[in-house]
């Protein structure tokens, strides 16, 4: 199977892990699975916007099997080798939904301590590459993933920002990066959220053309998704006829997604 690859990314603060959940929604009821969604911000919360319990994520596999070194207590059963032990555990955290599967990396402790889960997520994602027709992944602020060569080749590349001249300027930094790096995804387009009324002004038009950034939508300031996000409702849930929920419906056919 042909996995197509979906990475969001921007700064913190501009929506994009909202909008990330809900580009898994519409994509669910498309019917588009299977689907893997990988939470590859060590800061995100991308479980609490789709509303998935998370008990297990690649951050805390690794501390359980350092702090078990630290005491030279081995949990690891007779017969069985560390590699096989890790393997075994680091399965566990494949969290299996209704209509999509989830990884999380989630954080670690201590020095040194992200490169070697970093390592382990990029090992996870080649591992299931190629088993699901869309992998969605949720990137920490900037390119970090991508820069590093954690992600397979990127298909769809979404920029998101919110409707500020400065949010679009890191956009743009992010996509000088991509640039910069060759990175060559499929399709780089840039997502403009929070909108008043669904609208830009001329100067955030201005920056954006500038930079060159490719503008495929604007998706409005929804008051519904800050109130779900405030009674602890999963935010990408907030109904279909939603003004947030509408646009990012008009995204998605533009990109025949």
């Amino acid at each position: 199977m042909s996995t197509h690859v979906i990475a969001v990314a921007g700064k913190g603060g501009v929506g994009k892990t909202t909008t990330c959940g809900m580009i898994i929604e519409a994509l669910c009821r498309k019917g588009k699975g299977p689907l893997l969604v990988v939470d590859a911000d060590a800061n995100s919360n991308l479980n609490e916007v789709l509303g998935v319990e998370v008990d297990t994520t690649l951050g805390s596999i690794r501390e359980e099997m350092a702090h078990a070194e630290l005491l030279q207590v081995s949990p690891i059963p007779k017969g069985m080798t560390k590699q096989e032990y890790a393997e075994y555990k680091f399965n566990e955290a494949l969290i299996e939904e209704d209509d999509y599967d989830m990884l999380v990396m989630g954080r670690t402790e201590g020095k040194g301590c992200y490169c070697y889960v970093n390592g382990v997520l990029k090992t996870q994602i080649d591992k299931y590459y190629g088993r699901y027709k869309y992998m969605v992944i949720d990137n920490e602020a900037g390119l970090e993933h991508i820069a590093r060569g954690t992600l397979p080749h990127v298909d769809t590349l979404l920029l998101v920002s919110d409707c500020s001249r400065r949010g679009i300027q890191a956009a743009a930094r992010i996509a000088e990066m991509v640039n910069a790096l060759e990175l060559k995804p499929g399709v780089m387009k840039l997502i403009v959220n929070r909108a008043p009324g669904g609208r830009l002004n001329d100067g955030v038009k201005e920056e954006i053309e500038k930079h060159g950034l490719d503008l495929v939508g604007v998706l409005p300031q929804d008051d519904l998704v800050y109130e779900f996000d405030c009674e602890g409702k999963p935010s990408a849930k907030v109904p279909d006829d939603a003004p947030v929920k509408v646009a990012l419906k008009s995204i998605m056919d533009t990109l025949q997604l």
